[in-house]
């Protein structure tokens, strides 16, 4: 390994661990700088839609019979109006409802998404952030089919100061 790739890994390395996204680190000019692959434009869309405050617009990004399943609370939505229901409950019971997005992994139409899910469930004690999987299925036009949620409802409960037999207001 040459002098100037040693003095780049500790940098991409240090950017990792503060889970920066990374599209460059900067290397001396004998040396040309490596760059991150950047998330599918729909990954992108999607967290954007999570993290947004319009349920529609998560909705708007499936295909009009696409399914979501939240494989932690154990629900499925079909279509995109139930779909937006669920951003949008989800809205109300989860204070700073977040996905921060830290890996993709594409297949042919299948996209994995590595991701830390994060909020404050309101009425709880603490706030949580936990990691989660996402299993995103494409159409040939790139909108979602299908996603899957697949993240621990026992571990965002512990963090949150909420006892294991907890549900939500019916609301």
């Amino acid at each position: 390994m040459s002098h100037v790739t040693r003095a780049a890994v500790p940098l991409i390395a240090a950017a990792a661990l503060a889970a920066v996204p990374v599209t460059a680190v900067a290397v001396p000019a004998t040396a040309s700088a490596v760059a991150a692959p950047c998330p599918p434009r729909i990954v992108a869309d999607w967290a954007r839609a999570w993290n947004g405050t319009d349920p529609r617009a998560l909705g708007a990004l499936f295909t009009a019979r696409g399914v979501y399943t939240d494989l932690g609370v154990g629900v499925t939505f079909h279509g995109r109006e139930e779909i937006s229901g669920w951003k949008a409950r989800a809205d109300r019971l989860i204070d700073g409802v977040h996905v921060t997005v830290r890996a993709t992994h594409r297949d042919g139409g299948r996209i994995t998404v590595e991701a830390v899910y994060a909020g404050h469930l309101k009425g709880a004690p603490e706030a949580f952030a936990v990691p989660m999987t996402t299993l995103l299925d494409l159409d040939g036009h790139g909108r979602i089919a299908s996603d899957q949620d697949h993240y621990s409802l026992a571990e965002v409960l512990t963090q949150s100061g909420l006892p294991a037999d907890w549900t939500p207001p019916a609301s």
